[in-house]
């Protein structure tokens, strides 16, 4: 009995233990649930828009769509840059079962080179294998064709279309419009720093030179975008919202082509450049470099043999001689330093010298400067200096003035600094100071180096555009306008009718010279193309409008004392560059020009009839006559 008492108390304390152990285990029950419906509802609820944002970050994608390019014209509407469709042929990796074998079947039908596969190969290593890769660009009717009645035998390979940049003139225009190709990574570099970035995702081009690049802003236009919604393999399923692009704004340039294709026929064959300018506000009618090249060949990337050529190229088709080339401007300055001797007092309308052919510096025993006509002019006065273009005159102007202020005045005509055109490739060449020398030499200025600047030589250099530049300033009696092709800008779309006018840009002006003596320098100029003795005159015997000019020889090197210049016994590339700057009519100037030949020989028999075909050019009719 006892025994059975004690077996009942051990169940009942078994019971009652266990009875705990279950209120334990179903108490930590409650708690873990409460656990979990408390963290259920944290994330259910509280965290809920987190969790939401975060998913639809993996779920939708923003996809930018490109913007169409603006289109690029001339002053009287012609077509210079447009957008062509342009067929490439694309391949989709994850959709091609056999890569290697796919491509050489391709390779039996299409034009497939070794520069295309490593393209390919380049932006493959870098794509995700359900995005389409461009192999061929540029295909042609024939080729899509021949390719489109086999499409069924190449799985992942198609033919698409796209927007491409198109010069229709070809290499007449490069130096002037520039090209677009390729963004690279200096490119996204730059637009990183600039913080444009974003605006250039879906674009594969960007402004390389020229217009296309000055004015990039303008024509590349606003990126549009889609919100798409992608599975977890990236690929869309469906469009969510499409905010289109907008398109970039077209251009219309000063540029006149009908005259940009005369000029570029007349260089044809030569090294040079010319530059002609509207002298009314100084928008650039015509601005040719010779040689030049084919921009078309950039747009779609331009093969490393293709371009080495052109780099290599003896005659350097890839310089812009207009804003790049830097050349001594010779005797073109001659008017404008008689406007800055006149105005300082060093002579006067009425101060005569004797030229016998040579100048020496007073008081010193170092060999003389040579005028260019050996036997000399006799007595000449400031005009007839700029008629006969008589050196030691100048030099003199030179050594009474000094460096100093020969490069003050000098600067503000425009040299030694940029003209403001806009286009990004230009050169400041070079104004001469002491400072200069000093820094560049590490020898001071000597008063020898003061008397081959007054003519234009020693160390003076400038480019085509800064003598134009200069020539319209003498022209508006000390009004500076940037010379620029921007003419106007029109909405994408819209009519050429509603064009808004470009804003000129326009420097402090050159004060306290009286009218007289810009007139005095125009006069010379004048009596250069029609004067009894100027220099021109037989290239515009017979011209039936009134025009003015000054003509220069810049010198490649240096004669000895008493050596003597022979064009025809020296090697081509040391002959003298002939120079040309002038502007008619008279009067009311419509146009004005520079025009330098390398290597040509001397600015009067060379330079002056190519400047007088243009001239003809804008101011005769059909039939010879002045344009009314």
């Amino acid at each position: 009995m006892l025994r059975r008492r004690s077996q009942i108390r051990d169940y009942q304390e078994e019971a009652r233990l266990f009875i705990r152990r279950a209120i334990v285990a179903f108490v930590g029950i409650i708690m873990l649930v409460g656990v979990l419906i408390a963290n259920l509802y944290n994330i259910q609820v509280n965290q809920y828009q987190d969790y939401k944002t975060r998913s639809n970050d993996n779920r939708i994608k923003v996809v930018p769509i490109a913007p169409n390019r603006g289109l690029i014209y001339d002053r009287n509407g012609v077509l210079l840059a447009e957008n062509r469709p342009v067929f490439s042929l694309e391949v989709t990796p994850e959709k091609v079962p056999n890569m290697d074998e796919t491509i050489q079947r391709l390779k039996a039908i299409l034009p497939i080179t070794q520069d295309d596969l490593d393209g390919f190969d380049k932006e493959r290593r870098h794509s995700r294998r359900f995005k389409a890769i461009p192999l061929l660009t540029q295909l042609t009717k024939e080729q899509v064709a021949k390719f489109s009645v086999r499409q069924h035998e190449f799985p992942g390979v198609t033919v698409t279309a796209a927007l491409k940049r198109y010069y229709p003139f070809g290499d007449v225009l490069t130096h002037v419009i520039g090209y677009v190709s390729r963004i690279n990574d200096h490119d996204i570099q730059r637009l990183t720093r600039e913080g444009k970035e974003a605006n250039y995702q879906a674009s594969r081009d960007i402004g390389k030179l020229g217009i296309e690049r000055y004015y990039e802003d303008i024509l590349h236009g606003i990126a549009g975008y889609q919100e798409v919604e992608v599975n977890s393999r990236g690929r869309i399923i469906r469009t969510l919202k499409y905010v289109p692009p907008k398109p970039g704004k077209d251009i219309v340039l000063n540029i006149d082509i009908n005259l940009q294709l005369y000029v570029h026929k007349l260089l044809e064959g030569r090294r040079g450049s010319a530059v002609v300018l509207d002298p009314k506000d100084n928008g650039v009618l015509a601005m040719v470099s010779s040689p030049s090249y084919d921009p078309n060949a950039f747009v779609h990337g331009i093969s490393s043999a293709a371009y080495n050529k052109l780099l290599n190229d003896p005659d350097r088709p890839l310089v812009n001689r207009a804003t790049l080339g830097i050349y001594p401007p010779a005797s073109t300055i001659k008017p404008l330093m008689a406007v800055a001797a006149l105005t300082e007092g060093v002579i006067t309308p009425n101060t005569t010298r004797n030229d016998p052919g040579y100048w020496r510096i007073p008081n010193s025993k170092t060999k003389p400067f040579r005028d260019w006509l050996r036997w000399g002019h006799g007595k000449v006065n400031v005009t007839k200096a700029i008629e006969e273009s008589v050196d030691t005159f100048f030099y003199q102007v030179a050594y009474d003035m000094g460096i100093d202020r020969i490069s003050r005045w000098m600067m503000m005509f425009g040299f030694g600094d940029y003209t403001g055109i806009d286009i990004l490739e230009e050169s400041k060449a070079n104004m001469p100071t002491r400072e200069w020398k000093m820094a560049r030499h590490r020898t001071p200025w000597y008063q020898g180096d003061t008397i081959p600047v007054g003519i234009g030589q020693g160390y003076w250099t400038a480019t085509p555009m800064q003598i134009a530049k200069a020539m319209s300033v003498l022209i508006h009696h000390g009004e500076v306008l940037a010379p620029h092709f921007l003419r106007s800008t029109v909405e994408n779309g819209q009519s050429l009718d509603k064009q808004i006018p470009a804003e000129i840009v326009s420097y402090p002006p050159i004060t306290g010279v009286k009218k007289q003596y810009w007139d005095i320098a125009i006069h010379g100029m004048h009596l250069v193309n029609n004067g009894p003795r100027g220099t021109a005159r037989r290239a515009f015997h017979g011209a039936k409008y009134d025009s003015a000019g000054k003509s220069g020889t810049a010198q490649v090197f240096g004669l000895g004392e008493n050596e003597k210049y022979n064009a025809d016994e020296l090697a081509e590339h040391l002959r003298d560059h002939a120079l040309f700057a002038g502007f008619a009519p008279v009067k009311e100037p419509q146009i004005l020009m520079t025009i330098v030949l390398e290597n040509a020989g001397g600015g009067s028999s060379h330079g002056a009839p190519v400047a007088r075909q243009i001239f003809d050019h804008v101011l005769l009719d059909e039939n010879g006559e002045v344009k009314k």
